[in-house]
């Protein structure tokens, strides 16, 4: 059986700054984004619409703010409104912790309305460009996660080979399942494999995006079955956790998004 080694989160110090992982993984997300993009936007396709790599730049500026305000916003609203709400200044002390991954993904949604209608494009063209670009980002955050000893999994069979003892859990020891490293390999991965095949070749608009919808929902959801229900919510209605209630919906808008994508490009081929 493994036992979590309780890293440090603190990775090093410059002077008295203390540099953290956590911060680290944003920023080799925010890097990855950079070079990936760039990548995407030089496909023959996408450069004949206009997109050049000053674009991709923009989009991590705006993608920024959209993931930590709404991120941060959809932990308050999604998880514990009633706290905030009788705490409302604790909304600003983020260093607390306390991020969503749906929220964050409702704030760079607006954020890519915003540039879309400042710099001319469509929407949906905009979402296709960046979507390739985001599993490497969940799998730098989830790594965070199984670094700072966080948000790990349910009870696990003991004679499962991997099974991990979270200390920082303190509930005696009990083998869990590592469920940080299970969305590093599906949510981040698995997702970026799939989605960077994908978009490989010209697809009709919206189906980029539609995908990493389903793709993303799908492996949350079933990865929500190995991973601890937050404490002050629990299980919902059919058993389920808060983020799998959260992720049908990306289920379904997906399905549905791919299937308009593809059912529009057929009526623009016969017109």
């Amino acid at each position: 059986m493994l036992v979590h080694p309780k890293f440090d989160p603190v990775a090093f110090h410059i002077w008295e700054w203390p540099i953290h992982w956590y911060g680290l993984m944003y920023l080799a997300a925010f890097g990855l984004f950079l070079w990936l993009g760039n990548r995407v936007v030089s496909r023959p396709w996408n450069a004949a619409r206009g997109w050049v790599r000053r674009d991709i730049d923009d989009l991590l500026f705006y993608g920024v703010l959209g993931v930590v305000l709404g991120g941060r916003l959809g932990y308050v609203f999604f998880y514990k409104p009633g706290d905030f709400l009788k705490n409302p200044l604790e909304i600003l002390q983020v260093w607390h912790g306390g991020m969503s991954f749906h929220g964050g993904l409702l704030g760079v949604i607006v954020a890519m309305a915003i540039f879309a209608w400042r710099r001319g494009f469509k929407f949906l063209e905009v979402g296709d460009i960046v979507a390739p670009c985001v599993p490497t980002g969940l799998a730098t955050g989830r790594l965070g996660n199984f670094i700072n000893g966080e948000l790990w999994g349910r009870p696990a069979d003991p004679s499962l080979p991997w099974a991990m003892i979270f200390p920082q859990a303190h509930d005696g020891g009990i083998p869990r399942h590592p469920s940080q490293l299970y969305q590093f390999l599906g949510e981040g991965l698995l997702l970026f494999i799939v989605l960077w095949l994908f978009a490989r070749k010209p697809r009709p608009m919206a189906a980029v995006s539609g995908l990493f919808l389903l793709g993303y929902g799908v492996t949350r959801f079933v990865a929500e079955y190995f991973r601890e229900p937050d404490d002050f919510l629990g299980l919902r209605a059919l058993g389920w956790s808060q983020g799998q209630w959260l992720s049908v919906p990306m289920i379904v808008g997906g399905a549905l998004m791919m299937a308009w994508a593809y059912r529009r490009a057929a009526r623009l081929a016969a017109a």
